[in-house]
């Protein structure tokens, strides 16, 4: 006899070969027109599936897994973070929860220097002035300066795997390496980057040129840089957040930026998203992007292929590989 194929709900568009491959392995029901799902449609999926499959814009709070039906026994988030799930009580009710750990870094820390560099060197405010209401009149020696990376001190907030290869990168672009983590990284990577670990988040931000956000968005990150913090900022230093918007009081972010007590900001996440304030939208100073910070296609790729290992490991009996607990977060 045929074993059932389990019922996997995917929230939003996935790539095809991604979805072709559910497709074949499960029942799976896909959103193929991409439209953000909403509670009422999160309570229905969890009711009926065996696996749901969602993203970091689906909340899977107590209030959505409260209603779940007693099959559902995975949760396999398509994406690195799982601030989006409410993972204690998933795990009180039974409900497995994975991610997507590692396919993203080399994405995310190339948009990290990309936002470095296009906030030091003004590559948004140029790139307006080509086809702008005013003509641009040619190049002069004193029109749109920036500022030279080499040489400057970049301090990382969070040295994972995203924060050690945005390191990697801004040490081959003569950058100096410095970075506050819970612990030290090993003595051989430290070596590696020539990195100085700063036990004192307060003493490491008075100190850089460059702040570069790459730790995640959990109960004890929530504003982890507000207002007390960026004021201990060099006026001339410059923050990039390509982590989780919620890391950084955007307001009190906005309202320096605005006094001219920060030198910039580049940011492809935001506190409110997909809302993004008004304030940081008019300011010359920031660069903004749409979270595109993972959105290559081979990363996307490689996440749906850890999603359906993540499943088919689960559905054989075993532990999923990439299973998040409570105490991991």
């Amino acid at each position: 006899m045929t074993k059932r194929k389990p019922l996997v709900i995917v929230t939003r568009k996935l790539p095809d070969v991604v979805e072709t491959r559910m497709r074949e392995l499960f029942n799976t029901r896909l959103n193929l027109d991409d439209h953000p799902v909403g509670h009422a449609d999160l309570v229905e999926a969890v009711k009926t599936a065996d696996v749901l499959v969602p993203t970091v814009t689906d909340r899977i709070d107590k209030a959505v897994l409260s209603q779940a039906g007693p099959q559902l026994k995975l949760i396999a988030n398509f994406g690195t973070g799982v601030d989006n799930i409410d993972v204690e009580t998933a795990n009180m009710r039974g409900i497995i929860v994975t991610n997507t750990p590692g396919v993203l870094t080399e994405d995310t820390a190339d948009m990290t220097m990309a936002l470095i560099l296009a906030v030091a060197r003004r590559l948004t405010e140029g790139a307006a002035v080509i086809g702008s209401d005013t003509a641009w009149t040619g190049w002069s020696p004193t029109w749109m300066l920036g500022h030279r990376i080499y040489g400057k001190r970049l301090g990382i907030v969070g040295m994972g795997r995203i924060g050690s290869a945005v390191a990697r990168r801004a040490k081959a672009f003569g950058l100096q390496i410095h970075y506050h983590n819970r612990r030290p990284v090993s003595a051989r990577l430290e070596e590696e980057l020539e990195a100085t670990y700063w036990e004192s988040l307060d003493q490491m931000l008075a100190r850089m040129d460059v702040i570069s956000v790459n730790c995640p968005h959990t109960p004890g990150t929530y504003h982890l840089l507000n207002a007390r913090r960026l004021r201990l900022m060099k006026p001339s230093a410059i923050i990039v957040n390509t982590s989780r918007g919620e890391v950084i009081d955007e307001n009190a972010l906005a309202r320096m930026l605005e006094a001219g007590e920060l030198g910039g900001a580049g940011l492809d996440v935001f506190e409110h998203e997909p809302a993004v304030n008004p304030r940081l939208i008019k300011n010359p100073r920031a660069v903004l992007l749409p979270h595109m910070g993972s959105a290559t296609i081979e990363g996307r790729v490689d996440m749906g292929e850890k999603v359906i290992i993540n499943i088919k490991t689960f559905i054989d009996g075993h532990t999923p590989p990439d299973r998040v607990l409570p105490n991991m977060i």
